[in-house]
């Protein structure tokens, strides 16, 4: 006599809902998105409108073109960095410890709420493209696509290095903290605000081992092109990148695959 099969549980319906809860509960605190566009473009417009022509980089002859970027990237960060509130705001609210004992795998966990936050950052971040035609510069739908989809890749790296941190710390402050030190340098060094060729030996080796420099450099390559751009490859760019984003969902699910008794605290 033949058992009856066994239902498994749906890993893609965890995944859409933590997707889905993610997405919507940053959406739904207007001040959040409002903050997370608004300090970039306030950013952008300062810098470059500041120096305006007055600094030639990156293969721009004014800086509100180069730094463009940049804001970009910084769009992306910090949607990054309030996305991964919410781990630590689960954790304080129990629906983590729910989420956990769910019949699903962590890394279904991890993944959902990774690519979550990688939505809002991309999404973010694509809001500032159709921005690009007043800087006069010209570009066709393969470009755009292609921007698109680097900003995508530099959201999950970022989101799942901020996930990374905010599983092992328990307080908000903590969190911000880590986050000042860590992903702000990270920008700061990422050839956003000075180029690679012009930065001193010692800034220029730790922009060389900064993951987000590729991400940065790759975009700036691919809205002025190759011909105009100093330092890294697109080539190059592309696959750093894609490690970046590869190591970094490695570490999430690595320590949320983790037992301990911190963690959930």
């Amino acid at each position: 006599m033949s058992s009856a099969p066994v239902a498994r549980p749906s890993y893609l319906l965890g995944l859409w809902t933590l997707w889905l809860r993610e997405v919507r509960g940053f959406y739904r605190q207007r001040a959040r998105v409002i903050a997370g566009l608004a300090t970039p473009l306030i950013f952008w417009f300062v810098l470059g409108s500041g120096f305006g022509a007055s600094i030639a980089a990156g293969g721009s002859d004014n800086y509100l073109e180069f730094f463009f970027p940049g804001a970009v990237t910084l769009t992306v960060l910090f949607a990054s960095i309030f996305s991964n509130i919410s781990v630590i705001e689960d954790r304080r609210e129990g629906f983590l410890l729910s989420v956990l004992v769910a019949p699903m795998p962590r890394y279904v966990m991890v993944l959902g709420k990774i690519l979550g936050a990688t939505t809002i950052g991309a999404l973010q971040g694509a809001m500032l493209l159709p921005l690009i035609p007043l800087l006069g510069i010209q570009f066709d739908g393969r470009a755009l696509l292609s921007m698109a989809v680097l900003v995508m890749l530099m959201a999950f790296g970022l989101t799942g290095l901020g996930f990374y941190f905010a599983w092992k710390l328990n307080s908000m402050q903590g969190f911000h903290s880590v986050m000042n030190i860590l992903l702000m340098p990270m920008w700061l060094l990422s050839g956003a605000l000075f180029p690679l060729d012009g930065a001193s030996t010692w800034i220029r080796a730790l922009m060389t081992i900064n993951p987000l420099t590729y991400g940065v450099v790759g975009f700036r390559r691919i809205l002025f092109g190759d011909q105009l751009v100093v330092g890294p490859s697109l080539l190059t760019c592309w696959t750093v990148t894609l490690v970046f984003a590869a190591v970094a969902l490695a570490l999430a699910v690595a320590v949320a695959s983790r037992p301990s008794a911190k963690s959930l605290c």
